[in-house]
């Protein structure tokens, strides 16, 4: 799994020190609704008004929900507010943005949060201590560690925790909408296999069954790779040696770089090599698609729709 998290998210796993309120204190203050997660049932407070979301994704889903963070993690390094280009103009008053994998637990308890959500990450125990004495905090459901929240988990555990399970259950019926009009406008997608792979410094990788990059590409039809799903994950990918690439092959072979040019890809002699590359059935996310690479990686209720929008467009010529 490091060979791909850890340039994704540009840090190492190392939890540091906090001061904050005791976890007692959260409790006493506790009304609102009992969200369940893999640390058992959470209560949170009715009505919450300063949240922090330090998850994956947890920012543009409360934002989705109508509620607007103190404080956020930029996962995929937008900049700014933290959001892509869909969602900036539903912040009044930007975030302060919090560390991915070390957040500053200091600065999280100078924004005195209500709330924290922390709904797709790592799921270790010592984060979540360590924020859950701050303020209620809502982790990850059973089965989530290492990111592997699906987005309707995601959606439907920040719509409990803010009291909008409405609005949370209106949008993933909207963009189910909107991934059905992707299916109907292109049905040559339908049942088509799938490998979703990543090169960075330190090798290549393929996301596992589960992942929001599968579960996207899902989404518009296609069935992940059989050959991928046979392979031994480590996390949330699968190790993938120069010498057998070959295991990337399916009838759509999809890939980005990660913090490396993009020639690094699109001009290893192993990679062109590929029987999906040399037949034209592959894409590659370069920086030239930067906003929908990000919006595909995300993969929020927000940047779901937006990459739903476009992202077939870029795929068609490779489906065959």
């Amino acid at each position: 799994m490091r060979r791909i998290l850890a340039p994704i998210l540009a840090s190492v796993l190392l939890l540091t020190a906090c001061s904050g309120g005791g976890a007692g204190d959260a409790e006493t203050t506790a009304t609102g609704a009992s969200v369940d997660t893999k640390f058992g049932a959470v209560e949170v407070p009715a009505d919450p008004q300063r949240v922090v979301a330090l998850g994956w994704g947890d920012a543009e889903t409360a934002l989705a929900l109508g509620v607007q963070p103190v404080g956020a993690s930029d996962w995929v390094e937008f900049g700014g507010s933290g959001v892509g280009p869909w969602a900036t103009d539903l912040y009044d008053t930007p975030p302060e943005i919090i560390g991915t994998l070390e957040p500053d637990y200091e600065a999280i308890a100078a924004l005195e949060p209500d709330l924290i959500l922390d709904t797709k990450s790592s799921g270790e125990q010592e984060r979540y201590d360590r924020l859950s004495e701050i303020a209620p905090t809502v982790g990850p459901p059973e089965g989530g560690d290492n990111y592997l929240t699906s987005m309707d988990q995601q959606v439907t555990m920040v719509a409990e925790a803010l009291g909008e399970e409405e609005k949370g259950k209106k949008q993933l019926e909207d963009l189910d909408a909107e991934f059905a009009v992707a299916r109907d406008a292109n049905p040559e997608f339908d049942g088509k296999s799938v490998t979703v792979a990543a090169k960075t410094s330190e090798g290549w990788g393929a996301y596992i069954k589960g992942t929001e990059r599968v579960q996207f590409m899902e989404n518009l039809g296609f069935t992940q790779s059989p050959t991928i799903d046979a392979l031994q994950p480590e996390g949330f990918t699968v190790p993938v040696s120069e010498e057998k690439l070959d295991d990337l092959d399916a009838d759509l072979l999809l890939v980005f770089p990660i913090y490396i040019p993009d020639t690094e890809v699109t001009e290893d002699s192993a990679f062109q090599r590929i029987p999906a590359v040399a037949d034209g059935r592959s894409v590659v996310l370069t920086q030239d698609n930067d906003e929908v690479r990000k919006a595909f990686s995300l993969n929020s209720v927000l940047s779901a729709r937006y990459a739903a929008q476009t992202m077939p467009e870029l795929l068609k010529p490779a489906v065959k």
